[in-house]
């Protein structure tokens, strides 16, 4: 008796929903794989939870690192064919899994009506520890917990429906990032530069890396090879979860 074959990701959805914690958070790990989806047609929604105004690497005042991070993704989704940015505001670095972030997720699901989503690994990465930032593994958590059970359940959140006349909404596949169990690889290579557009977009992180584009290439490079890329291929990983 054979083993049944692994599901493989949908080759194009409609639409897609990525949702990250804090502003750059998408540029670093899926920005060339965002362009290629957008390329193929796909509507691209980003939803980033923070404002990510507890990172920066200068003396920015508080209070202006939100709206510059903000215009900065904006900046950056364009770079990849993405107008749709949407953010919650929650509080840089002190997320946590709570009912409220979970239906603030769910709404967006439900408005968007995404086939897939894409977000970060709720596991953590013990040998690439700046991979799992708390708030990383909380999003990744969260968002799963909105895509199943509670989009596609109208007895969950029941004020979306009531209130707001969001019907419920079934995710079929779900991409993680950052994820320990990565098996599969999107070959970014002739859209690289679309990616370096994308973050260079985000100047209050990445002002102070003098090699930034050679660091990058060569983590996609490693990841192509990795995950059986042809050589010299630069590749960006997931682990994709089958939600439907």
């Amino acid at each position: 008796m054979t083993s049944p074959q692994p599901r493989k990701p949908a080759e194009h959805v409609d639409r897609a929903l990525c949702v990250l914690a804090h502003p750059d958070d998408v540029d670093f790990g899926s920005a060339g794989t965002v362009a290629t989806w957008t390329a193929a047609g796909t509507e691209v929604t980003y939803l980033i939870v923070t404002d990510g105004d507890a990172g920066g690497f200068d003396d920015t005042p508080r209070e202006q690192m939100g709206p510059l991070r903000r215009a900065e993704q904006e900046a950056a989704a364009k770079a990849v064919g993405v107008t749709d940015v949407r953010f919650l505001g929650h509080p840089d670095g002190r997320l946590e899994l709570t009912l409220d972030l979970r239906r603030d997720i769910s709404r967006v699901i439900r408005q968007v009506r995404p086939q897939r989503v894409l977000t970060s690994s709720p596991e953590r990465m013990w040998d690439r520890i700046g991979a799992s930032h708390p708030d990383h593994m909380t999003v990744g958590e969260s968002t799963l917990r909105a895509v199943y059970p509670d989009a596609r359940n109208p007895f969950a959140f029941p004020e979306l429906l009531a209130d707001e006349g969001l019907e419920a909404w079934t995710v079929s596949e779900v991409w993680l990032g950052a994820s320990p169990r990565a098996d599969h690889v999107v070959d970014v290579t002739d859209v690289v530069e679309l990616k370096f557009a994308a973050l260079k977009s985000h100047l209050t992180q990445i002002s102070h890396l003098d090699d930034l584009e050679d660091f990058v290439t060569d983590w996609m490079r490693q990841t192509g090879r990795r995950l059986g890329l042809p050589p010299g291929r630069l590749g960006e990983a997931f682990q994709v979860v089958h939600t439907a």
